[in-house]
This record gives structure tokens, sequence and C-alpha cells, in this order.
């Protein structure tokens, strides 16, 4: 796969930016929106910084397969909220409905 990667640097590109932007809005992004200007200084640092990652993963580091760790225990946490948020939830309306009838 290391290979494959080093043989086609243009989709090992494209996939370590979307991985990274990925990363950075899921868990970096303020909840506030920037200035236009400043998305854009944004967004081509990450670029820069993509090409960066893509120099290391031509040099056999696992960079992407790193990134995509990192993309796989974000969703596993999500997942979690969720269910733990469902469970919440069921646990208050169960608590709220067999209160005996004191509420009027």
């Amino acid at each position: 796969m290391q290979q494959w990667f080093a043989d086609h640097p243009v989709i090992a590109y494209i996939l370590i930016f979307v991985l990274v932007t990925f990363v950075y809005n899921k868990v970096f992004r303020a909840q506030q929106k920037l200035p236009l200007w400043k998305e854009i200084i944004l967004y081509v640092l990450m670029a820069i910084g993509s090409f960066m990652l893509l120099i290391f993963q031509i040099d056999k580091l696992p960079i992407i397969q790193c990134l995509l760790v990192a993309v796989v225990l974000m969703l596993m946490v999500r997942i979690r909220y969720f269910v733990e948020g469902r469970r919440n939830k069921k646990n208050a309306s169960s608590v709220v409905e067999g209160d005996g009838g004191t509420n009027p």
C-alpha cells in the first residue's frame, strides 16, 4: 500500500488533504465562523502542511494510515456519545413516566 501511494502522489496528496481537513473541522474548528480571508489562509496552510505530510508518506512513513486511524477513533467517540445520549434520554423519560403520579 505504501508503494502504491508513492507511485500515485496526486491521489495520496488529495487523500491527505481531505483527511487533515476533516480532522480540523471535526476537532479544532471554533464555534464561530472565521472571516473569509482567515479561512483562506487556514486552508492554504493546511495545503502546505499536507504537501509536507505527502513527502513523509512517500518517504515510507504511514501518514495516510495514521490519519485514517484518527478518523475511525473520532467516529467511535461520536457513536459512543450518540449511544450515551439515547440511554440518558431513555432513562430520563422512564423516570418522568414512573414517578408515581406525584405531578398533577
